[in-house]
């Protein structure tokens, strides 16, 4: 059966959360061509089925996108490479990256529009990849999420673009049967995470959230990037560690931030959080060791399974 058939479906059981090593269960991790050829086994860091998003940087060939997502299949993960609609070109090329990830395996997905300012062709919003067709058959499509807002979309400063989007994703996996969620930027601030997930529900939004996190890093390379991807109010938190002295040389780690994400959904079992998915912009190794010492079952590697 193809994937979008547009036909009513049962709402999915909402999720249960408890202890750090719970809310970390079943996390994600990025990585890019450039960064996976690092790793010598993806086994000996992950746990058995990670899901494992392959970013599609502007330039990169598509052929070492696919071999990338090969190889990593091949080593007994879940691959979900990004579809940045303004990079695409038009429907032929849209066709032919499916097809080559479909005959390496792949069926699933991050679509976005892309940070980049002009559309090289047809395409510009995840929505325009959605109405395709292209992914009919895909078991898991996701979509970007903006907790802090994003002024690539809203110039003004508000969310207003940015919910009518999210409106339209979550109106799009209700009436049909794609199975959606969203991956959103990292952030650094829980407060204000918990407020916009929960306005999330309230409106009536309910795709489930996988909240992005910057895994360990260098505090200043954690300000670059953040800034680089336009980071919000969240940034406040970085920029006061960086004033304190004794705080300055040590590496950023996300303990605090998902600690306080973890505690509110124990006590908040029906919370829109799903799943953490990192960005390891201090590197995937340093990043699944992290997981693995501060998850426990949810951080065990494969090989040690």
């Amino acid at each position: 059966m193809a994937l979008f058939n547009f036909r009513a479906k049962a709402a999915a059981p909402a999720t249960s959360g408890g202890s750090l090593e719970a809310f970390l269960t079943g996390y994600s991790i990025e990585v890019m061509p450039r960064t996976a050829e690092k790793v010598d086994d993806f086994r000996a860091l992950l746990p058995t089925g990670t899901r494992v998003y392959i970013a599609h940087i502007e330039g990169t060939p598509i052929e070492e996108m696919v071999a990338t997502a090969k190889r990593i299949g091949d080593e007994g993960f879940t691959v979900m490479p990004h579809f940045p609609a303004r990079i695409i070109k038009d429907k032929a090329t849209l066709q032919d990256w499916v097809a080559r990830y479909r005959d390496v395996g792949v069926r699933q997905g991050l679509l976005l529009a892309g940070g980049v300012a002009t559309p090289h062709g047809d395409y510009h919003t995840s929505m325009q990849l959605l109405e395709s067709g292209a992914f009919d058959g895909f078991d898991r499509l996701h979509v970007a999420g903006h907790p802090e807002g994003n002024k690539d979309i809203d110039a003004d400063g508000s969310d207003k673009m940015v919910m009518e989007a999210a409106r339209w994703k979550s109106a799009f996996a209700e009436r049909t049967d794609a199975k959606m969620a969203m991956a959103t930027q990292f952030c650094f601030e829980a407060g204000p995470v918990i407020d916009w997930v929960n306005r999330l529900q309230a409106e009536g939004i309910n795709l489930p959230v996988h909240i992005g996190v910057a895994g360990p890093a260098k505090l200043q390379t954690l300000i670059k990037f953040a800034i680089a991807c336009g980071v919000g109010p969240s940034l406040k938190v970085l920029q006061k560690r960086a004033m304190d002295v004794s705080k300055l040389l040590l590496p950023y780690e996300p303990t605090d931030f998902l600690a306080d994400l973890a505690a509110h959904k124990a006590a908040n079992p029906g919370f829109g959080i799903e799943q953490v998915h990192f960005f390891p912009l201090g590197g995937i190794k340093t990043n699944a060791q992290w997981v693995t010492e501060n998850g426990g079952a949810a951080g065990k590697p494969a090989r040690a399974a």
